[in-house]
């Protein structure tokens, strides 16, 4: 479960938040997808103890298919590096590749740290609530502007070569830190002389937290949660189900608080193949 590292590649804690946590993920993953509400919880209560970044990878079983065929000089298939930093004109193609979502996240990270976890949580919003193609270039856009990032200038800086390349930094680290599974969580702390703890795959809230007091060497101080309904506005479109994890509230009282909130016009209730969803509508 717990694996520790030695590698010190991204260790960038700052004075103020002592801990740093790596979430190495692919936007196409449906168990990343599932560890993201793990992730929230863990945001609003304990945020004040770790900085998040997102390390963008993709599986090979999808990378494979997008290099075959795909020739270098001499005839050889080009590798996936070459590839993702190939010409605008070769990635602007019918057939987008699958990891053009993670380069698309690198994108929107050059307007900011925050910005790119809100649009890589939006692109997830919309391959698993609203089934759409988040390859697509159109999709790629209208996640974008909701994830309130300058549209214009995510339209050039996705087939840019600075996007590109820090998706091939993220590769890189991939590797450097043996990361083979997705989703897997690095912690590091702002102690030098502190190795790293990685857990590949997803386990339950309160290992996190474990492992949290463990490097913290102290009981790490909880932040109380908002509201639902301003959970519902900073996140748009959730679940039930996500709402009681997070809430750690039974899933019919939820529901319940749901239901009334729809009757007073705050959210929706979405019903599509994958379950029902709740969308904030407005009116705080």
């Amino acid at each position: 479960m717990e694996k520790k590292l030695e590698s010190r590649t991204t260790k960038t804690c700052s004075e103020n938040k002592p801990l740093e946590l790596y979430i190495f993920t692919d936007p196409l993953c449906f168990k990343c997808w599932s560890l993201e509400m793990v992730i929230k919880k863990l945001e609003l209560e304990y945020s004040h103890y770790f900085t998040l970044s997102y390390i963008l990878s993709c599986k090979i079983s999808r990378l494979n298919p997008a290099c075959s065929g795909r020739k270098a000089k001499g005839g050889h298939p080009k590798t996936l590096l070459e590839y993702c930093l190939g010409s605008g004109r070769e990635q602007e193609r019918k057939n987008d590749p699958p990891f053009i979502a993670s380069i698309a996240v690198k994108a929107a990270e050059l307007q900011g740290k925050n910005k790119g976890i809100r649009f890589y949580r939006k692109l997830q919003e919309y391959l698993f609530y609203r089934e759409m193609n988040i390859t697509n270039p159109q999709t790629l856009i209208a996640c974008a502007k909701e994830a309130g990032l300058d549209v214009e200038e995510f339209k050039k800086d996705i087939h840019s070569t600075s996007a590109s390349k820090a998706f091939q930094c993220d590769l890189y680290v991939t590797n450097e830190m043996g990361v083979t599974d997705f989703p897997t969580v690095v912690m590091f702390t702002n102690n030098a002389d502190e190795e790293g703890i990685k857990l590949t795959g997803n386990y339950p809230y309160e290992i996190y937290v474990k492992i949290l007091r463990e490097m913290l060497k102290r009981e790490p101080e909880k932040s109380s949660l908002p509201p639902i309904l301003t959970y519902l506005k900073m996140q748009k479109w959730v679940t039930a189900k996500e709402i009681s994890f997070v809430y750690d509230r039974p899933k019919f009282q939820v529901e319940l608080e749901l239901k009334k909130l729809k009757l007073q016009k705050k959210v929706d209730r979405i019903k599509c193949e994958r379950g029902e969803f709740w969308r904030y509508i407005g009116g705080d």
